[in-house]
């Protein structure tokens, strides 16, 4: 049993070094690789997790200003079309009072020149009752032989 004993001792002596060793990489490491390893995944997962958020924020933003563009957009449009509608009406306002001009000229000129026509008629049926009378005379003194009214 002793010789198991000095033996375990001896194992225990050789293998010191070796966790010594171990415990000593295992420090380098952790100080110099694990730590700033960490940090460094630690950083990159914040500032993913903010872009995150950041791109988040970005697109209710941008959801935001697209429903304000579109509601602007729309009175606008609203506003062309009401305006277009009141040019539409105010030109078929115009349109009717000039229409309604025309025909009341027109319908000026008709009466002057059937008033003129009236005229010229009664001139004219005046001038041909004249001249009826005249040649009914002369037809009268060539068939009787005698001039009419001389005396």
């Amino acid at each position: 049993m002793g010789g198991i004993l000095s033996i375990l001792a001896d194992l225990f002596i050789s293998t010191v070094p070796t966790v010594f060793f171990v415990f000593v990489l295992f420090v380098i490491f952790n100080r110099f690789l694990f730590k700033p390893l960490t940090a460094v995944v630690k950083k990159r997962e914040e500032e993913t997790t903010g872009a995150v958020a950041r791109a988040r924020e970005q697109a209710v933003a941008s959801e935001e200003k697209t429903r304000q563009y579109e509601a602007t957009f729309q009175a606008a449009r609203q506003e062309v079309y009401r305006q277009r509608e009141a040019a539409r009406h105010s030109m078929l306002e115009d349109r009717e009072a000039a229409l309604e001009k025309a025909r009341r000229q027109s319908e000026a000129l008709v009466k002057e020149a059937q008033a003129s026509l009236a005229a010229e008629v009664a001139q004219t049926q005046k001038e041909l009752q004249v001249s009826c009378q005249t040649l009914g005379r002369e037809i009268a003194g060539v068939v009787l032989g005698t001039r009419l009214g001389e005396g």
